[in-house]
């Protein structure tokens, strides 16, 4: 696989606490979205925060790598549902700081079983590049199960 290079652009007005800023995918000009402390900390009110981005970055990256799983395993999927829960907390002296990272993927997969789709998911986790990153600070946690996002 060749070397990728990606960018985001974030761009902030005022004081951290007043102030506002918006988060945009440079590379690919896909989004383009607002955020702000209160954001961050508080009732999101239609804004972003790094950590729904980094939810977001790795739900997508693990559902990916869980599809690829999958096919190698000669059980490609029909659909594929992933959540990813981050949480920020206080560590001791350290601040804030991420950690946990918790994944839930459900899926409809033909000729797969249950033991089938938890290997898949432990392989996808450990090819998944975010789920690398993180574990290089905090946990992550993978519940995986067939079925849809209600478990059927």
């Amino acid at each position: 696989m060749p070397r990728i290079v990606r960018e985001a652009e974030a761009v902030w007005e005022g004081t951290v606490s007043r102030g506002s800023g918006t988060v945009r995918a440079a590379t690919s000009g896909a989004f383009e979205l607002p955020t702000t402390l209160a954001s961050r900390i508080g009732d999101p009110e239609g804004k972003t925060s790094p950590e729904e981005l980094l939810a977001a970055a790795h739900a997508s990256c693990f559902v990916t790598s869980l599809g690829s799983e999958l096919a190698r395993a000669g059980t490609p999927p029909e659909r594929l549902e992933v959540t990813c829960r981050i949480t920020m907390d206080e560590v001791g002296d350290l601040g804030h700081r991420i950690v946990s990272s918790a994944i839930a993927a459900r899926g409809t997969v033909p000729d797969c079983d249950q033991a089938g789709f938890a290997q898949a998911a432990d392989a996808a986790d450990a090819g998944c590049t975010f789920s690398a990153l993180i574990k290089a600070s905090a946990t992550v946690t993978i519940d995986a199960r067939l079925g849809g996002a209600d478990g059927d």
